[in-house]
Order: structure tokens, then sequence, then C-alpha cells
């Protein structure tokens, strides 16, 4: 029996111990961090991170704990609409885009996919030798590192591979709001977009962010960054986390292979962090199942097109909504839908 570990129970390790399973494949579950996942921020799943919950058998229980999202609003810092459209011309047969809370989903993999089983992971090198956080040793036939941005087994197997920097840093919350079917967001200048997005049980997802040449909070309170902004958003203590990503498709070392956040963390511009993470789980489960040869090597294949399209799908959109405001006005005002149908064009497929 192949012996397989995933080092990670967030939604990418959780889903991949799931899909694992459908194709009759035990894993064993790292974690190094004791505490419950409360996270208290929201999440927007685009049709095809929808679609890949359905693949875990998810689907009822995600309709059960999220809410539908329509409609997608662009406004400028006063609020002028610069675009707006139903996300069925987006989308198409994909099907319907939701949201929910993060606590709402990852309770929903961790009842699917089962508690961790081991510590964390402090290393592990290509070879499957895994050291854990209170020392112990094992070795697997497979080691999976689905463990994040800061990512241990990435650290160990792929040191070449960092995050990078994106020049922006955001802070998230969730606050209580009346119920709507629209993701919203505001732009204004030096990078300043504020997002909003319900996620149900009456709560507003709130994402705000702003260029900086530092991945430190900027002075003072991070509201007055945004006092000039047209919005009813209240006050609020928020999460705060410079944006970062992962380039490239340096995944697969010996035994070693890199899932989510750990192989390929993005800008959020395109919400698309996780919906990658659920189809890497279902796309890696289905070649460790198939019985062919080189998996890794096949699963790295399979994925390597499509990440580096969201990659600079993300880059696009975030330089279209740095223009000035201006040109930023005219884009999305004159070219908006077809502009957000090309950024999502590689994504209708099955991955």
């Amino acid at each position: 029996m192949t012996r397989v570990l995933i080092a990670g129970a967030g939604i990418a390790g959780l889903a991949t111990r799931i899909a694992l399973a459908a194709h009759g494949i035990r894993a064993d579950l790292a974690e190094r961090d004791p505490a419950p996942r409360d996270g208290g921020t929201g999440l927007y799943l685009p049709a095809n991170a929808v679609r890949a919950l359905a693949g875990l058998g998810l689907a009822d229980a995600v309709e059960k704990h999220s809410v539908p999202i329509e409609r997608q609003e662009i406004r400028d810092s006063t609020g002028a609409v610069l675009t707006s459209y139903g996300l069925k011309g987006v989308w198409g047969d994909v099907g319907e885009s939701r949201a929910l809370s993060r606590t709402a989903l990852h309770g929903l993999l961790l009842d699917a996919a089962g508690p961790p089983t081991h510590p964390g992971v402090r290393e592990a090198s290509p070879d499957g030798t895994v050291t854990f956080t209170d020392g112990s040793e094992s070795r697997y036939d497979i080691v999976i590192g689905a463990d994040g941005i800061d990512s241990a087994v990435r650290r160990s197997a792929f040191p070449a591979a960092r995050p990078r920097f994106l020049g922006q840093v955001c802070w998230r919350f969730l606050y209580e709001a009346k119920q709507s079917t629209t993701w919203s967001v505001l732009l204004g200048d030096r990078g300043r977009s504020l997002l909003t997005v319900p996620v149900g049980d009456g709560q507003v997802y709130c994402f705000a962010a702003i260029d900086s040449t530092t991945q430190a909070p900027p002075p003072g309170d991070w509201r007055d960054l945004f006092a000039d902004f047209a919005t009813d958003v209240p006050h609020h203590d928020a999460h705060f986390a410079p944006l970062r990503e992962i380039t490239g498709d340096d995944w697969v070392a010996g035994t070693v292979v890199l899932v989510g956040d750990a192989a390929h963390a993005c800008s959020p511009s395109m919400a698309q962090g996780g919906a990658m993470a659920l189809e890497d789980a279902l796309v890696l489960a289905s070649t460790l199942g198939d019985g062919q040869p080189s998996p890794l090597a096949r699963y790295r294949a399979r994925r390597a097109g499509r990440i580096r399209f969201v990659l600079e799908q993300n880059h696009r959109r975030d330089n279209a909504r740095n223009l000035p405001g201006f040109a930023r006005r005219l884009l999305f005002r004159h070219f908006g839908l077809r502009l957000v149908r090309a950024n999502h064009a590689g994504l209708l497929d099955r991955p």
C-alpha cells in the first residue's frame, strides 16, 4: 500500500484528502496549528471553485452554507458605476458563483476529510523522509505539501521557490449588514480598492488593499486611508497581511509535490487562490489513482498551463485597476465585461 502524507489541514490539504479517499487512497494528515481555524474572513467562490467542490461531493453542503453571487459591480471611489454585469455572462454553463465565511468552508471540508493525525511537518526530503514538529521522523512514498504560502515543505524541498511581495498590503474582516447577491468593489488611486461581498448569516466580507513599498502595516489607523471612499462599510478591526505570490511550476521534487498556496500563491484579484487549490486536489488525486506511471510529473504537466494563465490574468487585472482614474473609467465603462470574460476564458473547461 502506498503511504501518503498531506502536510497542512487548510483548504488545499483537506480537499486533497477527500479527493484521494474517493480514489481509494488513504492519506495521513499533518497540521502544525493545534488551534481551530476561524480566520474571521470570507471567501468568494467563482464558478470553477463551486464546480470543484461539487467534484469533491460537497455540492449540497456548500449550497446550504453559502449564498449565491449573481452580479459584480466595479465603481470608482465616489461610488459611480464603471461597469456592472451578471456572472452568468462570464461563466455560462459552468454554474453559479457563491460566497461563504472561511470558517464555514473549512468546517465543511474538515467534516468530510476527518481530523489531522500527525503534528506539523518541519522538514520534508525528496526521498519522502519527513521530520515532524515533535522531532519524530517517518518515511512516505508520497509527501504532499499543502501547508500554505509559508510552507515548511517548500522551504526544505524547494529552497529556490520563495514568495514575492506584490507591492500591496490588505485588511480583511467580516461585518454585519443587509444581504444582497452582488459582489462590489470601489477603486481609488494608489492602488486602493475596497471590496464587499455577502457571505450569509447576515455577514458581509470586506477586503481593503493599498499599494505599499513595505510589507509592514502603514502607520496610523488603516481606515483613514479609505476615508474619502463613498461607502457605508463600518470602521472595524481587521486582519492585516502583505500580498505575495509564488510563480513558476517547480512543484515536484522526487516524491514531494506541492499544492495550493504552497505551490502557487497568487494575487486575490481574481479570487482564484481557493479555486486553484480545490482543482489541484482533484487533479492530483486522479493522477495518483489512475495506476499510470509518473503520476507527479503528469500532475505538474496538467496544472502548469492553467496556473500560468491565472497568474497572468491576475497581473492584467491588477494593472487595469491601477490605471489613472480617467483611463480606468474609459476602460471599464466601454470594455468591462469583455475584459472580465477574457480573464476567465481559460477556466471554463474542467481542469
